[in-house]
């Protein structure tokens, strides 16, 4: 049995911004401290060089200038300078002097090493000559330059030490490394804080995401504060839980009506197969009356199936949107109505042209002809279909409808109280709401001066429509 794989720890963005800030500071401090450092130690270096060597082009100068033997730089009287004071005066340099012979007459502090170049420079004939080396004594490093004084009369060695700059330079070097630390130090504490600051209304916003993913629950409080992209994001999380605790309470109502509603039916029709038993023994009258319910019982379910998977399916209409005209919609629903119904229909339509689903809306349209001719069915006049702008009106002569149902007509399964003999679902003006929700717009429902009901609903905005063409009539009915 292979061995579970380790949970990888998970990362904190909190963390992340704090190491990037902190990464980001230390390759722009080291950079800049490298350049810096680098800079400074060339400038440093280029200094005391030059330094050292105008202290030998003085020495050159002034031996030439006039004949200087060793003795004139050995040190005979402490309360006076001399030309060795002068050279070590400019930068501390060491001075020692040799004599033609080879010999230290005055050892320098520390002793500088005389080896055959500069005994050459000592018993020298030509005055000014240099030989420069680099010496180390003992720990230290040196830069020394032999000048012979020229005709036998010794040399004069000049030392400088290495370590006096590039002490200068290791302190540098501890306080540029001490700063670059001290940066990025603060740079990921910085870093820590700034993020703490971005991201707590995230941190905020994912335990509000995971408590609905683990609970179900969306009553939560979801922080929206702000204008920045957080801010925004919150907004629209919270909008969505919205909308998925509507879309859900919407479902447990549909599932509840549909179990209340399809009950009725069920029952009905189980009762009636429980007869069919003794169907042998039923005189043919009652064998025809059982026949007749259970077509008409299975006709109403068959409906009612029907119209709830229209109506779950709600917005998820295959259909693509396109530019339709509502007349020509009216038209199609008309006659598909009156041959359902054998009712005369009228339709009188403007030249309308809506931004829709032409299928969607056909059914809307139908719903309302066929619940104003379920509920006139004595009538004679026909029923008016009328289409003005996006506004779809359908007119009847029936009993109208009561100031108390005019904002319930439309809700899932209500039936008003006179109306719960006819057949139907309660459904189809659940539909009709449902499209014009889908297509920007709302529904209606008025009494109808004269007696009878005036039924519809809008449809958004309309796009312009083409201009100059009155309203058409045209009756759908037998004949």
């Amino acid at each position: 049995m292979p061995l579970p794989r380790p949970r990888r720890p998970r990362s904190s963005l909190r963390i992340t911004f704090a190491i990037s800030f902190a990464a980001v500071a230390a390759a722009v401090t080291l950079l800049v401290g490298f350049l810096s450092y680098d800079a400074a130690a060339g400038l440093v270096r280029v200094d005391q060089q030059s330094v050292f060597g105008e202290v030998i082009h003085d020495l050159r100068s002034q031996v030439r200038q006039q004949p200087l033997g060793y003795e004139d730089f050995v040190q005979t009287d402490p309360d006076h300078d001399g030309p060795r004071d002068d050279l070590r005066r400019p930068t501390r340099t060491d001075v020692q002097i040799i004599r033609p012979t080879g010999t230290v007459a005055d050892r320098g502090s520390p002793a500088l090493p005389v080896g055959a170049a500069e005994r050459r420079m000592a018993a020298s004939r030509t005055v000014g000559l240099v030989e420069r080396r680099d010496v180390e004594i003992g720990d230290e490093r040196f830069r020394m330059a032999t000048v012979s004084l020229g005709a036998g009369r010794g040399a004069v060695q000049v030392a400088q030490q290495f370590s006096d700059s590039e002490d200068l330079l290791r302190e540098l070097q501890k306080r540029t490394a001490l700063f670059v630390g001290a940066a990025i130090v603060a740079a990921g504490v910085a870093g820590w804080w700034l993020a703490g600051r971005i991201t707590r209304r995230l941190v905020r916003l994912t335990g509000v995401a995971e408590s609905v993913t683990a609970t179900g629950r969306m009553d939560v409080a979801v922080p929206v504060a702000g204008e920045d992209e957080v801010g925004r994001l919150g907004r629209a999380f919270d909008g969505m839980l919205g909308q998925l605790a509507r879309s859900k309470d919407d479902q447990r109502r549909l599932v509840q009506d549909a179990g209340h509603e399809l009950r009725t039916p069920l029952t009905s029709l189980r009762t009636n197969i429980s007869l069919l038993r003794r169907f042998e023994e039923l005189p043919p009258s009652t064998r025809e009356e059982l026949l007749a319910d259970l077509t008409g019982e299975t006709r109403e379910l068959t409906d009612l199936v029907n119209e709830l998977v229209s109506l779950a399916a709600g917005q998820r209409d295959d259909e693509p949107r396109a530019a339709t005209s509502l007349g020509e919609v009216a038209h199609r629903a008309a006659g598909l109505a009156r041959r359902r119904t054998g009712r005369e229909i009228v339709v009188t339509a403007d030249d309308s042209v809506v931004d829709g689903r032409s299928a969607s809306l056909q059914r809307a349209i139908t719903n309302l002809v066929e619940n104003a001719a379920k509920f006139d069915q004595e009538g004679t006049a026909p029923i008016e279909v009328v289409i003005d702008g996006g506004r779809v009106a359908v007119l009847d002569r029936g009993p109208g409808v009561a100031e108390e149902d005019r904002h319930r007509v439309f809700d899932r399964f209500y039936r008003a109280p006179g109306a719960r003999s006819l057949p139907g679902s309660g459904l189809g003006l659940a539909i009709v709401r449902e499209v014009a929700a889908a297509h920007g717009g709302s529904v209606f429902a008025e009494r109808r001066a004269g007696g009878g009901a005036v039924m519809g609903f809008t449809v958004g905005e309309p796009p312009p429509a083409a201009a100059g063409r009155p309203p058409t009539t045209r009756r759908d009915g037998p004949g």
